[in-house]
């Protein structure tokens, strides 16, 4: 069985090489579920064309199977709910200067 709680920690280490910040803390995750050795992820990005895209998505998927258990990361692309700067951690908030 594949721990929630590492698949977050995972997810940790991807950072937007734009911004310099993890994509959990940036509120790009929408949704992490695993089933079997299996990880499905749907997340977004700060904008519809962002260049860093289709990096931040590979770090994504490599990231995932790294993790103990996993055999498969299928990370989809989302643009709705659009992201805004509200689904940030206050932490990313700290390290961006966004009191």
């Amino acid at each position: 069985m594949i721990e929630h709680e590492a698949l977050i920690q995972a997810l940790k280490t991807v950072v937007d090489p734009e911004l310099n910040v993890n994509v959990v803390d940036l509120g790009l995750v929408y949704s992490v579920q695993a089933e079997e050795d299996r990880v499905a992820v749907e997340m977004t990005l700060t904008s519809p064309a962002c260049p860093m895209g289709p990096e931040i998505l590979r770090n994504t998927v490599a990231a995932l199977e790294k993790v103990e258990g996993v055999a498969k990361a299928d990370v989809r692309l989302v643009m709705s709910p659009p992201w805004t700067p509200d689904r940030m951690t206050d932490e990313a908030r700290d390290e961006l200067g966004m009191y």
